[in-house]
């Protein structure tokens, strides 16, 4: 049977959601949908020809009229938390955006109530369910090339077009941290196996930046067995672009491997690419599984499963606390100018 599932949040990232992330999934039934914002709201209704007595402006409207197991959340990322304890106090289980919160201590906050309320928290972190990244992170955790030296990731887009104040994304906090190294900064955990420990940030903006914070920086990430990750991310870069998910040199005692993913738009997953180099040998591609459901649907499978079967998920609110940490402290260094620890979980 289905989970039934109520949509919070129908701006233009919840209806690509709508559009493009919950068709393909069966497991998922929508019952309900909901934005404060009446004409969001109304848009979303008209584009996405929803049912108008199942639209709302609030989910205490929505768990009064419909009858749901699960919330999801696309509503912006301060929204995130309170929206998720409303959920979890009306018994749902939550699947949430990230970033998961702003701070820590919020996000411990939701994490704990979960678990009391013995219900699923589970964060998208969509970047993990690509090929590439499932395959890199098998070769490091096999130690097919030896162990892990250091690693070079590059992301670079250009969003910088629009006139000064006529962009949301300008405004956004930590518009490179928060909006978009979070991916990278989980899959460097995913794909490592170990956990940060500490992080400087040094923001690199060009005097032709329209961001109101920083847009692009030099992150250096070590982690828990001694492996650093030098991280160059840009919003506005004149460069060639990345794919989103970045591209990866990953180096070990015995070669390199070299791969990009998440291209983006109609290619799905077909776009990855891994190669390695071994140190005394010629590169190779290395080929990749064709993931069933990839990205976002993939998430909402592994949230329907963790219901289902009452086991924890891959990036519950929980595990995903180091990841988040990790983005604070970047931004906190940011802000700082000097080297900042990273908390630990246990």
């Amino acid at each position: 049977m289905a989970i039934g599932l109520i949509h919070v949040g129908l701006g233009g990232w919840g209806t690509d959601w709508e559009e493009n992330a919950l068709p393909p999934v069966r497991e998922i039934e929508r019952v309900g949908w909901v934005d404060s914002h009446e004409p969001t709201l109304a848009k979303a209704k008209e584009r996405l020809k929803l049912p108008t007595d199942r639209c709302f402006t609030s989910l205490a409207d929505a768990f009064a009229k419909v009858d749901a197991d699960a919330v999801l959340i696309t509503a912006p990322m301060f929204a995130h938390v309170p929206l998720t304890i409303e959920a979890l106090e009306a018994g749902k289980h939550v699947l949430v955006e990230k970033p998961f919160a702003a701070t820590l201590e919020e996000a411990k906050g939701a994490v704990a109530l979960a678990d009391e309320k013995g219900l699923t928290l589970m964060v998208s972190q969509q970047y993990r369910h690509y090929p590439a990244v499932r395959k890199a992170a098998e070769l490091v955790a096999s130690e097919a090339f030896g162990p892990v030296g250091m690693v070079r990731l590059d992301f670079r887009k250009y969003s910088n077009r629009a006139r000064t104040g006529a962009s949301r994304h300008y405004d956004f906090p930590h518009p490179l941290i928060f909006d978009m190294a979070i991916h990278h900064f989980d899959l460097m955990r995913l794909i490592l196996g170990q956990e940060p420990v500490r992080v400087f940030t040094q923001v690199t903006d060009p005097p032709w930046s329209k961001f109101r914070d920083e847009a692009s920086a030099a992150i250096t990430i070590t982690f828990e067995r001694g492996t650093v990750v030098s991280y160059r991310g840009s919003w506005i870069s004149t460069g060639e672009p990345t794919f989103w998910g970045g591209e990866w040199h990953v180096e070990c005692e015995r070669g390199e491997l070299h791969f990009v993913s998440r291209e983006g738009g109609s290619s799905g997953d077909a776009s990855d690419e891994l190669h390695v180099l071994p140190l005394d040998g010629t590169a190779e591609a290395v080929e990749l599984d064709q993931l069933a459901y990839h990205g976002r649907s993939a998430g909402l499978i592994a949230f329907a499963s963790a219901i289902e079967n009452g086991e924890e998920p891959e990036t519950s609110g929980r595990r995903n606390l180091p990841s988040l940490a990790l983005m604070i402290a970047a931004a906190r260094s940011a802000e700082s100018g000097k080297v900042e620890e990273i908390e630990r979980f246990t």
